[in-house]
């Protein structure tokens, strides 16, 4: 008897196509959670070495007081509330939301990780840039093969930590009427009056995306873990 009315909640709740609403929802999940996290890190990259720059040599004064105003608006103010002013506000005439979403979520996720690898930057000795310039390599050169490198090896976990965040936090999407996971099953749940299935469901595939994300993770940490004393490459 109660196999069978589980069986009948699960026909209530995923029949007559209702799936769709779970499966497309994940599908916009992840379209958002990826390149927000590809964005974010080509930010907080930017973020971090012109922050680390002007506090070693004092160089790009404007671009960091820019950077400064940027990490303090972000990070002083809840992502939602910086989701509906990008919605209705800033991007009010874009056409797609899952644009609109990716790029809320992508500067919010800059801001951070900005912070997480400007401190990887300050961790490495100070002489890795010396005997990088010693070689003859450009102040950039250095930067980006010698010293982020080995920063982003050292902050690695943080940063997935932020990922796994970000992943998260998409689920408030709804709030611009994207139907993403989260959404789906609040669909589901307004469709059928069922509460505990659909949204049992939602955090089941959360709780199985941020495992396989760590397990993920954990394997390019043992990665860039073995591979650690290839900093320097050749220019072949």
């Amino acid at each position: 008897m109660m196999w069978q009315s589980i069986l009948d909640e699960f026909q209530l709740c995923f029949g007559k196509g209702r799936y769709a609403y779970l499966l497309n929802g994940l599908g916009v999940t992840l379209e958002v959670a990826l390149a927000a996290i590809v964005l974010g890190l080509a930010l907080g990259f930017l973020a971090a070495v012109i922050r680390s720059t002007h506090d070693k040599y004092g160089h790009f004064a404007i671009a960091n007081f820019i950077t400064k105003v940027y990490l303090t608006v972000i990070r002083g103010t809840p992502m939602v509330v910086q989701l509906l002013i990008t919605y209705y506000i800033i991007l009010r005439s874009v056409d797609s939301k899952v644009l609109i979403a990716i790029l809320a979520f992508g500067i919010n996720s800059g801001a951070y990780q900005a912070e997480i690898l400007r401190a990887g930057i300050t961790s490495i000795d100070p002489g890795q840039m010396e005997a990088g310039r010693a070689l003859g390599l450009s102040y950039w050169r250095t930067m980006f093969r010698i010293i982020l490198p080995q920063a982003v090896r050292n902050v690695l976990p943080a940063l997935g930590n932020e990922f796994i965040v970000l992943m998260k936090d998409t689920s408030i999407v709804g709030y611009i009427a994207l139907i993403d996971l989260a959404k789906g099953g609040d669909i589901i749940r307004s469709q059928t009056y069922s509460v505990y299935l659909p949204y049992l469901t939602v955090a089941g595939v959360y709780l199985v995306l941020v495992m396989t994300f760590t397990w993920l993770l954990g394997k390019l940490e043992r990665y860039l873990r073995n591979t650690g004393a290839d900093v320097v490459q050749n220019d072949s």
